[in-house]
């Protein structure tokens, strides 16, 4: 059974940093490309960071040069870097493994980071 566990939510002040954590157990997760999501009360959930299975990544515009993301196919594991964090950052960030025009696909359970001004 795949299972995604996100971890390193948290409360900060605008301009700190958090990274979160996507622990993945069950599949070889190197083979699975990774996007994290966030979603904040009252709207859509929105794509922030994806990395492919060979490293390659794209950003929302709202987060270039702020967030980074990178994985440890060793750990089976997957991180954003988030940093000069801002208030509209605040949302619930899912992880999401994928493999590409499959029916493999897995999300987490979600962590909480709030951004306070």
């Amino acid at each position: 059974q795949v299972q995604l566990v996100e971890s390193g939510g948290g409360l900060v002040q605008a301009g700190e940093s958090l990274r979160l954590t996507c622990a993945a157990s069950g599949t070889i997760f190197s083979i699975f490309a990774v996007g994290w999501y966030r979603q904040a009360p009252g709207k859509q959930r929105e794509s922030v960071a994806t990395i492919t299975s060979v490293g390659s990544t794209n950003y929302a515009d709202s987060v270039k040069g702020r967030f980074t993301i990178s994985r440890d196919n060793a750990k089976n594991t997957v991180y954003l870097q988030m940093n000069s964090l801002k208030p509209e950052d605040t949302a619930v960030y899912y992880c999401n493994g994928f493999l590409s025009n499959t029916k493999y696909n897995y999300w987490g359970q979600g962590t909480q980071v709030t951004v306070s001004s």
